[in-house]
């Protein structure tokens, strides 16, 4: 069975860091663009999954209207990819740093 288009894009915002970020970001324009015109509610869920905020989204769709709604939405979800990969290695080193007596 073939990954759905949101498979596909939950699996390329998850390797930004390790293939080329504009590559990705192209595959990723195009895929947005299949669920705007094919399935949009799957886009919205995905959205949601992804945790890009709805008001951020609405904002720069406004701001940008001269601009392709794909390359907005890819945009955010690849900062917010980029967000969620900071945070994990922040908190990881920080796991790291403590020493045993510390640790359960």
């Amino acid at each position: 069975m073939q990954p759905s288009i949101p498979d596909k894009i939950i699996s390329a915002g998850n390797a930004i860091e390790r293939i080329s970020s504009e590559k990705t970001r192209e595959e990723l324009i195009f895929l947005i663009n299949e669920l705007i015109n094919k399935d949009f509610q799957s886009l919205i869920q995905l959205l949601y999954r992804i945790d890009v905020n709805e008001k951020k989204i609405r904002f720069f769709l406004e701001e940008n209207l001269h601009k392709d709604s794909a390359d907005v939405i890819t945009d955010l979800i690849i900062e917010r990819q980029l967000q969620k990969i900071e945070s994990r290695k922040k908190y990881s080193r920080n796991n790291d740093v403590t020493n045993d007596e510390e640790k359960w």
